[in-house]
């Protein structure tokens, strides 16, 4: 019954926040807050420790990488949305839920949220770096060449899609990415790990993953899919310093 009580109503909403380095070719620090699968139906006390979190660590930019609802009906993340802000914007991907129940206006909604969508194209962040970011590439269509269209060459390329199946093969292409789409298993036993991921997952569970030159970081996400439950595998808001690739690697 303590462990029943403890998967429905305490470790769903004990938001970890990991902090994470990576290198890429950045001409200085950015700071980054990775959001996955809010799955969000309004301003509940799982979205208010969000807002607390990024309030906190103030990140240069926040990127979320899909689900942001289950039903089709954006304006359940408006809430949210309204009391989260950086510097460098607040960019969204696509997920698999949206595909699958299409939000209507779903770009002008967005947009009215204060945040930006990316399906297939690319943005300047900074001079340094450029954001690309995908359709879901297990229920839409992921385009990297078009989201890469126009980036510098000498600019740092960073990777937003929320199924993390198409890592290894655009890893040659980018230098880091950030998906979601896998819950982290949501459920995890002692010693086996994690019960269960969705289609499109492929070997990535959570964490970061290397291909070629790039690394990935998966996210558990921050709701909760089909069943309203997490063991052994509590939410997270990452928060990455990207910083300079140094001269003598």
């Amino acid at each position: 019954m303590l462990l029943g009580v403890d998967a429905v109503f305490v470790e769903p909403y004990r938001i970890e926040v990991p902090h994470h380095a990576a290198a890429a070719a950045v001409a200085s620090p950015i700071v980054l807050a990775h959001l996955s699968d809010l799955h969000t139906h309004g301003l509940d006390r799982r979205e208010q420790r969000v807002v607390e979190i990024l309030d906190r660590e103030s990140p240069d930019v926040i990127v979320v990488t899909g689900d942001l609802v289950d039903d089709g009906d954006l304006e359940a993340a408006r809430p949210l949305f309204a009391k989260i802000h950086a510097p460098l914007g607040v960019w969204v991907v696509r997920g698999n839920w949206e595909n699958w129940r299409p939000p209507p206006n779903e770009r002008a909604t967005i947009e009215s949220f204060g945040a930006k969508l990316l399906v297939n194209e690319g943005t300047l962040l900074r001079p340094d770096v450029w954001l690309a970011g995908l359709d879901d590439p297990m229920s839409g269509t992921a385009d990297i060449d078009t989201a890469l269209r126009g980036a510098p060459p000498k600019a740092a390329k960073i990777a937003l899609f929320h199924s993390p199946d198409v890592f290894d093969a655009i890893a040659p292409r980018i230098d880091l990415a950030f998906a979601g789409h896998t819950h982290g298993g949501q459920v995890r036993l002692p010693l086996i790990g994690a019960l269960w991921t969705p289609p499109g997952s492929g070997r990535y569970v959570d964490g970061w993953y290397d291909a070629a030159n790039a690394r990935m970081l998966v996210s558990r996400g921050v709701g909760t899919s089909v069943i309203g439950v997490r063991f052994l595998c509590p939410p997270e808001v990452a928060i990455v310093t990207i910083t300079p690739t140094r001269s003598d690697r």
